[in-house]
């Protein structure tokens, strides 16, 4: 089979399926621009235009400066995502013009002559033209967890990966006519939605907009009522609703997730899925495998221990590991050893390697059927080499047994020729970042293939805690989930553990309210990597693993995890603190509105007095406070808990400043000196707010603080800022009364996010 020629694939329909991480920029400028909150301010901003003061309609300034700032931020995570996503591509193996080459996935066509191996996954549908014991695994697109084994002539579909052996196809199906593309078209496009978080902002402004829309027909027809200037009626109602409205909420959220993919972009980190920045934050249990992620890729060939005289041992290994022309790793490490296939050992039969049996085998004609695997899994206990194995094993090797058998089919009787011993490469930086992992309080899980003994010997050497305890997963009792769950929180190292048990270990795990995170690199892991809340594929790993995985450590290092988590938490941790910022401001603005409405009151202030205010104490500081290092833990219930804090903190805020305009109302001041009296109030309040929800107070956040008081105070002192914010603050009086209503304000609400538990130390 020679596949295409050149001219064919010329005129070839291609795989032009779109790439995962990304949107259009126009997908990117309408989400941006055309928002509910953007279309309600820009009917307020001109109704100010056409019945107020140009001066009032600084707020409108608010949708160009929201739009430029996420469409920016997103273009840098686009540009980010669509660069690392061509680096993750693993190259496809095709034949053309009867020479076997390899080229990017969209450069495969229709027609195309498709070679595979253990861990490819499968990109186009197909039909195959040769298996050397070829098993597919289709439990991504059917849920059934067995390997299919695949024979000329057999349908193989596009987002199915290969276990074991080798084979071919030709693709008849590309692009977006693959099985796989009409699945996935639109769930595997860039978003930013599908998490808590976001969730729970979407459900603040919902309910906000069912408020806005009541309390603003309230606070227009109350301002009408008493001001016989129908201008100024519709700049105090129009000050009232925009206050209400969290516009900068959202575009602080795109921003912290789109700078922290950036961020670990920078690192080599490649975030397939947004949320799954959340999910980073939130892990409090690890499951690592021992194999690729505390060890090295790659392993070497020690020592070869004959268990009887007379045995060909080097022309067995020799031969078995020349029969797989994709060895897995064990094999490449005998490989390297023996590289060329023995005369006289031509394979009439041959078993792949599969995680599910832990053996590979062939049959040699003459010399007869050998098997080379895990001691445990071949040999009886009692048995020849069985002992030696087990000792071996807990010195931290990987033990593998050559056997004669008298047949492949798995029922035959294994009759131990020799020891093999592979030695592991250590990753320099795994100790450390357990260790990280320890003081985070992230539980760690090893669950590994290998034998028991070898995974205890290489988790006591990372002093793992727990370690010198393996759990053989053989032992663990598979209908009992309550059980299952039991031993796994009780118990940090298991062994033997197939692919199915993996994905049941995680769903265990998440029954106990654990989030899971799942780290892997081979094809036995694809299942649990799936269903962890947070699948993390090395970068050297198979195909199947990254295409699955959420995050992708394109370095391949261990050592990279720690900046991943911390990167996640950070984002979250930022995340509700503009939170709390915004919805104070939200909820004292619809309790003033309310007090107003009722009451029949002239609205405190106007558009450009709470675009000063909101810039100073919310807007410039939350912008920051985003971006923030922050190494917080993420806590579950994200929506109450910022509910606890700004609820309090806002209606304490609007009872403040209510109280404050109508005192200095009541008296011989104009509107313009009683307007300054409530945003002197408004001002000190919300800047308290600003001070608590910093903490703790690092030099840096002090210096912004202290900075926005500064930028206030500069505005009362220069004559153009006060005729621009119309500030009069000539009457000392009500300046007294400001401050000292703002100071019992300030210690009522400390005193109320301190009781509802919600105030940062």
């Amino acid at each position: 089979m020679d596949g295409l020629t050149s001219a064919q694939v010329a005129v070839a329909p291609r795989n032009d399926a779109p790439r995962r991480s990304s949107r259009s920029l126009w997908a990117i400028v309408r989400a941006n621009v055309f928002t509910l909150f953007n279309l309600v301010i820009a009917i307020l901003w001109a109704l100010i235009m056409i019945f107020g003061e140009w001066q009032n309609g600084l707020f409108g300034l608010v949708i160009v400066f929201n739009a430029l700032i996420g469409i920016v931020q997103e273009l840098r995570a686009k540009a980010t995502l669509d660069k690392l996503a061509v680096v993750n591509e693993a190259p496809v193996r095709v034949r053309r013009d009867g020479r076997d080459q390899e080229i990017e996935p969209r450069a495969v066509v229709q027609g195309d002559l498709i070679l595979i191996g253990p861990g490819d996954r499968l990109l186009v549908d197909g039909e195959v033209v040769a298996s050397d014991g070829m098993e597919i695994d289709e439990s991504l697109l059917t849920g059934e967890a067995d390997a299919v084994h695949k024979q000329p002539g057999d349908e193989v579909l596009s987002g199915s990966f290969a276990v074991a052996g080798s084979g071919a196809f030709v693709a008849t199906k590309v692009g977006a006519e693959a099985y796989a593309a009409k699945l996935t078209e639109e769930a595997s496009k860039f978003g930013l939605a599908h998490s808590e978080l976001r969730d729970g902002i979407t459900k603040f402004i919902r309910y906000i907009t069912y408020l806005v829309i009541p309390i603003g027909a309230l606070l227009i027809w109350s301002q009408v009522r008493n001001e016989a200037d129908f201008g100024t009626a519709i700049t105090g109602a129009v000050a009232g609703i925009v206050t209400m409205i969290p516009e900068g909420l959202v575009l602080m959220t795109s921003i912290a997730f789109a700078v922290g993919v950036v961020r670990l972009g920078q690192r080599n980190t490649l975030v397939q899925e947004l949320p799954a920045i959340e999910g980073l934050a939130r892990v409090d249990v690890l499951c690592v495998d021992k194999t690729g992620t505390l060890t090295a890729g790659g392993m070497d060939l020690d020592e070869v221990l004959p268990l009887r005289g007379g045995e060909p041992v080097d022309d067995a290994l020799a031969a078995l590991a020349n029969v797989d022309p994709r060895p897995n790793p064990t094999a490449q490490a005998i490989k390297e050893r023996f590289p060329s296939m023995p005369s006289g050992w031509a394979a009439t039969e041959s078993v792949p390697f599969s995680s599910a049996r832990k053996w590979s085998g062939a049959d040699f004609a003459e010399h007869g059927p050998w098997v080379l695997g895990a001691p445990d899994i071949l040999l009886e206990p009692g048995s020849e080499g069985f002992e030696g194995a087990a000792e071996l094993a807990a010195t931290g090797a990987r033990v593998l047994a050559l056997c004669r058998t008298s047949s492949l089919d798995g029922e035959g009787t294994a009759e131990p020729v020799a020891l093999i011993t592979l030695k592991q490469r250590i990753r320099p930086d795994a100790k450390e970042t357990l260790a990280y992992f320890a003081r985070q309080n992230v539980t760690v899980k090893v669950i590994s293939g290998d034998n028991p003994e070898a995974v205890s010997a290489i988790a006591v050497g990372l002093d793992i805690p727990g370690g010198e305890r393996a759990v053989d997963a053989r032992t663990l009792p598979e209908n009992d989930p309550e059980k299952l769950a039991d031993i796994l929180e009780k118990n940090t190292v298991f062994g033997r553990v197939t692919p199915v048990q993996k994905r049941q270990f995680v769903g265990a795990l998440q029954s106990r309210g654990h989030t899971v995170a799942m780290t892997g690199d081979g094809v036995n892991d694809v299942l649990a990597l799936k269903d962890a809340d947070l699948g993390i594929a090395m970068g050297a790993g198979s195909p199947a693993t990254k295409a699955v995985a959420q995050v992708v450590l394109l370095d391949n290092r261990f050592a990279t995890l720690p900046h991943v988590v911390a990167e996640g938490r950070r984002v979250l941790a930022n995340i509700e603190r503009v939170s709390n910022l915004f919805l104070t401001k939200t909820f004292y603005a619809i309790v003033l509105s309310l007090l107003v409405g009722v009451l029949g009151l002239m609205f405190p202030f106007e558009p450009r007095h709470s675009t000063l205010v909101n810039a100073l104490t919310i807007g410039i500081p939350a912008f920051f406070l985003a971006l923030a290092p922050s190494n917080e833990r993420s806590r579950p219930g994200f929506v109450p808990r910022v509910l606890r804090f700004a609820v309090p903190a806002g209606v304490i805020c609007a009872a403040a400043v209510f109280f404050s305009f109508w005192a200095a109302h009541s008296g011989t001041s104009t509107l313009i000196q009683d307007r300054t009296t409530a945003v002197i109030t408004l001002f000190l309040t919300t800047w308290w707010v600003l001070v608590l929800v910093a903490r703790p107070l690092l030099w840096w956040k002090i210096a912004l603080i202290a900075a926005m008081a500064v930028l206030f105070a500069v505005s009362f002192a220069l004559p153009l800022t006060r005729w621009f914010f119309a500030l009069a603050p000539s009457d000392v009086s009500n300046d007294l009364l400001a401050l000292g209503v703002s100071v019992v304000a300030a210690v009522a609400i400390s005193i109320a996010v301190k009781v509802t538990g919600t105030l940062k130390t």
